[in-house]
């Protein structure tokens, strides 16, 4: 089950040291064939949401969650890594760490880069333990005072942090029983800044806040952007059950505006319009993001200024696996996010990473015991009748592009020979559904046609968008020192014109690393 991102390790100092990966000339994290080839993560142990990626002076900057002792969530820092095209990457040192006997003394949690006057800023969360009275976080297990916190960037590398030494937002909002208080988000607009914060209310529903300022320094809180109604359901961490939203994003995009939130385990958008005037946002439409386990949504701007998301890939497997195996998580593919005519938040992988495509291309229909022939419904008839089509992805690295014009089919990926790790399927008959794994998930109502699917397969990571309009990410575990072929088949109504690409994918480091 994948864990809290506020669950502290509770293991003794001995423990945490044995975990340590010692030095070693080869990592066996190495060896690895759960761990991605091209996925960003850090050299061993554990990272979840993704910090204040930014376009900066020619580079791309990523920061995330991590805990430079262990494999298990907890101590939180910033990690770094910079890239040239958001694919390939280089580790920096970690960027920012608690300070002890100071707000973020437990942890420097999630947050947002902002250029101001030429430098780059952070803006983020620190906790530290207080009394129940005092705190935003109070689970039956910890006591944590929440506080937003300032840091700016010491040079352009962007490798050190100088912090503000006093929190620029000490407290919630006065008079306000809040669930939590968390990941700011700011913005600039005209001469002021902006910034959303995650909250919630005590039986009330998960919430975020809009605060205001003249130069990143002093805030003023000026009301509540936008609020759900929770879940009758009480919970020990009020996120499970609606009644605390995570890591909020408000921005414009295609000529309206878009809410970002983690809470119920999913990412969750609203599509609607600003008032600028009163600074109230009116959602129209809204959604899940990603149905599978991507969580901690963060956005950046690229050097074009198209609109990239990126998302915390979670382990599903026990702790016990994951801390015993040296890593835990890495980052999504980078996503191009676009409104749709629909008015439906849609989004695209990155086209670039079509550089990573191996020069082994294969026809369609190669696989071993697969490919296109004659078909029956099993009544000789022919009505109805299915036609297969079968693509290999070697040691569960590689990506899949699939279509099926118009026509009902069902597309599967199978491991082992039988084991299967996705299943889809569409019917012309109800063309504004599909269905994953069994679960029917809505593609919209304007959706006519069958959508085109893009899978990328790296390690233990399946990411799938099906026509823009769903993502799905999967975690497949299995035993051994190999990584499994993945068949991918599909099977379409005669008539139906199916296409199905293959390439296998080139890692972004000969280690697994990405170093």
């Amino acid at each position: 089950m994948p864990i809290s991102r506020r669950q502290f390790l509770a293991a003794s100092a001995a423990v945490a040291a044995a975990r340590l990966a010692p030095a070693q000339a080869r990592s066996p994290l190495a060896d690895d064939p759960r761990r991605p080839q091209f996925h960003l993560l850090p050299a061993r142990n554990w990272m979840n949401d993704p910090n204040g990626p930014i376009y900066w002076q020619g580079q791309y900057h990523m920061f995330f969650q991590y805990n430079p002792h262990a494999a298990v969530w907890g101590d939180m820092h910033w990690y770094h890594a910079v890239s040239p095209d958001m694919i390939h990457w280089r580790h920096r040192p970690v960027a920012i760490a608690p300070t002890p006997g100071w707000a973020d003394s437990e942890g420097v949690f999630s947050g947002t880069a902002i250029v101001h006057q030429g430098k780059v800023a952070m803006l983020y969360t620190g906790v530290q333990n207080a009394p129940p009275e005092n705190s935003s976080i109070r689970d039956g297990q910890h006591n944590f005072h929440e506080s937003q916190l300032l840091a700016w960037a010491d040079d352009a590398s962007l490798n050190s942090f100088t912090k503000v030494m006093k929190p620029v937002i000490p407290n919630p909002p006065e008079g306000m029983t809040v669930t939590g208080f968390r990941d700011p988000s700011p913005w600039r607009a005209g001469d002021r800044f902006y910034m959303t914060v995650g909250s919630g209310i005590e039986k009330q529903g998960g919430c975020v806040l809009l605060y205001s300022s003249p130069d990143l320094v002093h805030w003023k809180y000026e009301h509540i952007l936008a609020q759900g109604l929770g879940d009758s359901a009480q919970t020990p961490n009020p996120v499970d059950s609606g009644d605390m939203w995570e890591c909020p994003e408000f921005f414009p995009l295609d000529g309206k505006h878009v809410l970002l939130y983690s809470s119920l385990s999913r990412v969750q958008w609203q599509v609607g319009t600003l008032d600028e005037k009163a600074m109230v946002f009116h959602p129209e439409t809204h959604g899940t993001f990603d149905a599978g386990p991507f969580y901690a949504s963060k956005s950046q701007l690229d050097k074009d200024g198209n609109r990239i998301l990126w998302g915390w890939i979670e382990e599903t497997r026990p702790e016990a696996e994951f801390s015993a195996s040296g890593w835990a998580g890495c980052m999504s593919l980078p996503r191009v996010l676009s409104v749709g005519p629909d008015n439906r938040l849609h989004c695209r992988f990155l086209p670039a990473l079509a550089k990573l495509r191996d020069t082994r291309v294969l026809p369609s229909g190669h696989g071993k015991g697969c490919g296109v022939g004659s078909c029956t419904d099993g009544t000789g008839s022919g009505v109805g009748c299915l036609s297969g089509v079968c693509e290999v992805v070697e040691e569960a690295c590689g990506e899949i592009l699939y279509r099926a014009a118009g026509k009902s089919f069902k597309l599967t990926a199978k491991r082992d020979g039988d084991i299967e790790v996705i299943g889809v399927e569409w019917d012309e008959k109800t063309p504004s559904e599909l269905k994953v794994d069994g679960k029917v998930y809505s593609l919209g109502t304007d959706a006519k046609e069958s959508p085109d699917f893009h899978f990328f397969v790296d390690g233990s990571v399946l990411e799938m968008i099906a026509g823009g309009r769903l993502a799905m990410t999967k975690r497949f575990y299995w035993q051994g020192a190999k990584a499994p072929d993945l068949d991918f088949a599909a099977l379409a109504q005669a008539g139906s014109k199916q296409t199905m690409e293959k390439w296998q994918i080139t890692p972004i480091s000969k280690d697994r690393l990405t170093t």
